[in-house]
């Protein structure tokens, strides 16, 4: 069996097989009061030769009753964990600002310990993208959203107040404390997409225009200066 994975080491897309993955799976119950369980474990071996980097997660399934025959270990995922590495974060080139990096890879590790905490450290991530990428000038998050209003595509826009709206939950406390507004952990990865997406967009993309842009510069110097030593040929003395 094999399947297309992306590597959170090098970002190198390969194809995974039986000779660089492998997976166990312990079956325990012990009179414990949920049964049959099973805890299933995965391995995953980069085939990129230059980072060979493994990773490894857990998942503890139900055995469900299959008769007189046993048990199967396909039954509801009740818990998951990523071991190495330890979120789902990806690798940020170097130029990518420090704190937007820490805050960004913090969300990422506590998206399913804590997704309301995890909302809210991806809102605190894209105030600092904006202040840093747009120059605004520190004011409140909506006042900053709004005034990249006519810079982004509306769409995107409409994204960024999303994120907003729900970090908010975690930020602000709500003025009736009994009404509870849950965020779970899917719709917290929601928000790291869109975070992940509006770095490559700002940060990554401009970064290798004018990394090609400086290539172009530089061809055109080259040539400035050999057409140079061919009007004016060094003759020997």
């Amino acid at each position: 069996m094999s399947f297309s994975w992306q590597c959170p080491f090098c970002n190198n897309h390969s194809t995974i097989t039986d000779k660089n993955s492998s997976s166990s799976n312990f079956h325990f119950n012990d009179c414990n009061k949920f049964g049959s369980l099973c805890l299933k474990t995965q391995s995953i071996t980069c085939a990129n030769p230059a980072c060979k980097e493994f990773t490894l997660e857990a998942f503890l399934v139900e055995r469900i009753p299959t008769g007189v025959s046993g048990y199967s270990s396909d039954g509801d995922l009740l818990n998951s964990w990523k071991l190495k590495p330890q979120s789902s974060a990806r690798l940020m080139p170097e130029y990518i600002p420090q704190a937007i990096k820490e805050d960004y890879e913090e969300a990422c590790l506590i998206q399913n310990l804590s997704p309301k905490a995890s909302a809210t450290l991806a809102r605190r991530c894209l105030q600092g993208m904006i202040r840093d990428f747009w120059d605004v000038k520190p004011k409140s998050l909506f006042q900053e959203i709004e005034s990249i209003k006519d810079k982004v595509e509306p769409d995107t826009w409409e994204a960024i107040n999303v994120v907003r709206k729900v970090g908010n939950i975690g930020a602000h406390m709500e003025k009736d404390i009994n009404q509870i507004v849950e965020v779970d952990e899917n719709e917290a990865g929601l928000l790291i997409g869109l975070i992940e997406m509006l770095i490559e967009e700002w940060y990554i993309i401009r970064y290798e225009r004018q990394q090609r842009l400086a290539q172009i510069k530089q061809l055109g110097q080259d040539k400035d200066v050999q057409r140079k030593m061919k009007s004016n040929p060094i003759t020997p003395d």
